[in-house]
């Protein structure tokens, strides 16, 4: 209780008030931006936190996250343009009613779903993490690893298009988390003499540049045209297009069905918001029955949609407090910030630092308090936003990102920034997941510390392999999910 007590405490604090109201702004506009995105600007805001509190700077990155859940709603709805992937299921009855004059109430829809949605994964996550860590904390390395093992079965298996290519980007993940010093005998390995790399690839370097730098080539090489968008569509203020009591009264079902959704998903590495938009949505059609208007502008089709992908952002924060297993990239990401301020996430973490991490379910808080009051003021501010071309917004997003790599390492970091957004192209080009590789990456460390704690610990014997039956299982489920989801995609591909 009173680690509780204090967390909440460091949580509180002013500075952290306008840091997390500043990230979920920030999340709300660049998510509103169709083509840019809150995962861009979680990228970027990485190393301009690296001189802040560790509070501070994961509240501002959680802030980002939850003020992106609600900002891609906006240019779905008005302009039939997702601003972010997981908002493609808003636009199939949220641009309708934006087109039968009730835009301001898709809206009001999207807002209040999506901070349902979030607030109720939310406290899944501060009543499930912490006993979750508690069994956590009994496995041992052999376990470690072959849960982290399974985690990259699923994502690569879900994440992307093909199997095997989301394998190999895996590998070739946990192949360049390994550039630097060896963490046991201190020898110099895959750093070819260049003495930048001897601690190591910069997370924000690889990151800016697989995710964000990556996505500017792509979208200016191969979408040279992007400066052509639909008109917004204005709002109004009749009646018909205000979101009452009785409105939130009717979509509360729906609400309470995506949610349980979202959590489930967001929970599961690899899934993702995308995927808990698409099954909420699903399932609120399927509920609703034939009689009904989704695809029409139904008003539960928005609420179901917003609130399955908000629900994502609390729960995919379940594996990653109490595993140090991140549920999607803006996780892993988030991760990485962890790993900056010197924080291992883990079971060890609740035990060793339980005040940081109920300061971190505080910051969560205080970030959908403020999702909350900002969208009641901001969705006009938004209709400004989504009209600037994009050939104005992506040199500007080049530019922080440069600056951001800069400021916060060093100008070898702007250069090995560059070959990771080449990097980010051809993946993307290839069709391989950067979503596997980034996470790839970003467990990579603790994926060999376990194996070579395993390697120790066995000394030659595979009888330790067949005393651990829950690493056992593990490993035969990672086997059973990479046979399963091959036979899946080939039998969908022909």
């Amino acid at each position: 209780m009173q680690d509780i007590l204090l967390g909440l405490a460091d949580a509180f604090t002013l500075s952290n008030l306008l840091y997390i109201g500043a990230g979920v702004l920030i999340g709300q506009i660049f998510a509103a931006a169709p083509g840019v995105g809150a995962l861009m600007a979680i990228t970027i805001a990485v190393p301009f936190t690296f001189y802040l509190s560790p509070v501070t700077a994961i509240g501002f990155l959680v802030g980002i996250n939850k003020g992106g859940t609600l900002g891609g709603a906006v240019s779905a709805i008005l302009m039939n343009t997702p601003g972010s992937a997981e908002a493609t299921a808003t636009t199939f009855d949220g641009y309708p009613m934006a087109r039968n004059g009730q835009a301001l109430k898709a809206l009001r829809t999207a807002h209040a779903s999506s901070v349902s949605g979030d607030a109720m994964s939310d406290l899944v996550l501060f009543l499930v993490a912490a006993p979750l860590a508690v069994l956590a904390v009994k496995m041992g390395p052999l376990e470690m690893a072959s849960v982290v093992l399974v985690a990259f079965v699923v994502v690569a298996g879900l994440a992307g298009h093909s199997m095997i290519k989301g394998l190999i980007a895996a590998a070739l993940g946990v192949l360049l988390s390994l550039v630097g010093t060896d963490p046991e005998t201190a020898g110099e390995r895959l750093s070819f003499g260049i003495p930048e790399l001897m601690g190591g690839l910069s997370i924000s370097a690889v990151g800016i540049g697989v995710l964000a730098l990556g996505e500017i080539f792509r979208q200016a090489i191969l979408h040279g045209d992007t400066g052509s968008q639909p008109e917004p569509t204005e709002l109004g203020e009749s009646n018909t297009n205000r979101f009452r009591w009785r409105d939130f009264r009717h979509i509360l079902p729906t609400i309470l069905r995506s949610t349980g959704i979202g959590t489930v998903i967001g929970a599961i590495p690899g899934l993702g918001s995308t995927a808990a938009a698409f099954l909420g949505y699903a399932s609120a059609k399927r509920a609703a029955g034939p009689d009904s208007q989704f695809g029409k502008g139904d008003i539960r089709g928005v609420a179901a949609t917003e609130a399955a992908n908000s629900a994502v952002v609390g729960s995919n924060f379940i594996p990653l407090l109490s595993l140090g297993i991140p549920g999607n990239v803006a996780a892993a990401l988030i991760l990485g910030a962890f790993v900056i301020h010197g924080i291992t996430p883990g079971p060890q973490l609740f035990s060793e630092q339980g005040r940081l991490v109920y300061a971190i379910f505080g910051a969560m808080l205080i970030g959908t308090l403020c999702n909350l009051v900002f969208g009641l003021f901001t969705m006009r501010l938004f209709v400004k936003v989504i009209r600037l071309p994009l050939p104005i917004i992506l040199p500007c997003v080049v530019l922080l990102c440069v600056t951001g790599i800069i400021v916060s390492s060093n100008l070898f970091s702007a250069w090995l920034l560059i070959g990771f957004a080449a990097l980010g192209f051809f993946m993307r080009l290839l069709d391989f997941s950067f979503v596997t590789f980034i996470i790839g990456f970003v467990l990579g460390p603790a994926f060999e510390l376990n194996v070579r704690q395993s390697v120790l610990l066995a000394d030659g014997q595979i009888g330790y392999l067949l005393d651990r039956p829950v690493a056992c299982g593990f490993m035969l489920m990672a086997l059973f999910l990479t046979w399963r989801i091959g036979l899946r995609r080939r039998n969908a591909g022909r």
